[in-house]
């Protein structure tokens, strides 16, 4: 890995079909231990069930408000702040109850590779 600093553009947004759009902020073969991307939920959107093979995934609640569900453990509700810690294999959805848009960093180690993403 070598010292750079990336820049974000929000242009570079795109449907994930899990349910949310992401813009991919590090993710590349050069840093395989960590990527981050933003991701952004519409309101009255769930995300779909899903689990991570392999990868710890925290989301980062950057704005909005939603209720975050990890493994067998009751809805949680989320706001600016937050942190949802998801351990490898659990499975995982978010639901934003707010108005506006649910915004959340997503970060995974060691990086998210769409090999690794299981649909439930």
């Amino acid at each position: 890995m070598k010292s750079k600093i990336k820049r974000c553009d929000l242009a570079d947004e795109y449907f994930f079909d899990e349910g949310c759009y992401i813009t991919e902020i590090s993710n590349s073969d050069d840093d395989q231990q960590l990527s981050i991307a933003r991701a952004r939920v519409a309101p009255g959107v769930t995300t779909k069930w899903h689990c991570l093979t392999g990868i710890t995934e925290r989301y980062v609640i950057l704005e909005g408000e939603g209720e975050a569900e990890v493994g067998e453990i009751a809805p949680q509700l989320v706001t600016a702040g937050d942190v949802v810690i998801i351990p490898p294999g659990e499975r995982q959805r978010i639901t934003n109850t707010g108005d506006s848009d649910l915004i959340f960093l997503a970060l995974c180690t060691p990086r998210f590779e769409v090999s690794k993403y299981v649909g439930l």
